[in-house]
Formats: C-alpha cells, structure tokens, sequence
C-alpha cells in the first residue's frame, strides 16, 4: 500500500455521507457549532450558496447573506466536524458557476434568484 492509498483511505472516513446534493444559487441553513466557554451549540448561518470549490474531503462552498445592510460570506468545509447539518431552504435557478456578481448588488429585490422548481423536490 503506497502513501496516497494510505491517505485516500483515511479522507474515506473522515468524509460525510449524509449531505445534501448543493448546487449555486440555493438557499442553504448550515448548522455551525460554536463553542462558548465549556458549551456547545449549533449556530445556523443562512444565505445563497454563490459559490463551489475542490472535490472530495476539500470541498466547500462559500454561502453569502446581508446581515443589517452589510454582506457577510462565509466559506464552510463541507466534511467538517464543526458542520453539524445542512438544510437546503430552496433551490436556484442559475446560469452560472460562480455567483460574484451578487456581491455588487445592493438590496433584497436586486439579490434575489429565481427559485428552480424539480420533479425530485
């Protein structure tokens, strides 16, 4: 057994097998755990996926919100242990990979996408 055999096998478990199918433009709920002092409690950030990156353990996706007037992003680790669950709220119908253009548009009309409706949803 070669090292990157070793090192697959070991991202294999570490990897999450219960999420949801994401794609750009849906409505995510992602439940952060956030430690203050000897507790622990799930946070939820909700916003528009506006992008994706890398495969396998490495994936993330970066989820954008406006919190009191001012935009916040986050990049979350999908496999990550501080990721307790991910909701998809609705989905996006978008004709792009990256959704950067939102970053650039102010107020709640100009942000919005319009929502995908699947046979599967």
């Amino acid at each position: 057994m070669n090292a990157q055999e070793v090192i697959r096998s070991i991202e294999q478990e570490q990897m999450k097998d219960d999420l949801p199918n994401i794609y750009v433009g849906d409505t995510v709920r992602v439940g952060v755990l956030i430690q203050e002092g000897g507790k622990t409690r799930t946070q939820p950030f909700e916003g528009t996926v506006i992008a994706k990156r890398h495969t396998g353990i490495n994936e993330t996706i970066t989820v954008r919100r406006i919190f009191q007037g001012i935009g916040v992003e986050r990049v979350f680790l999908l496999h990550s242990p501080r990721i307790r669950d991910i909701k998809i709220i609705r989905r996006g119908k978008v004709r792009r990979a990256k959704l950067y253009y939102l970053r650039d548009r102010v107020g709640s009309k100009a942000t919005r996408v319009k929502q995908r409706f699947d046979r599967d949803n």
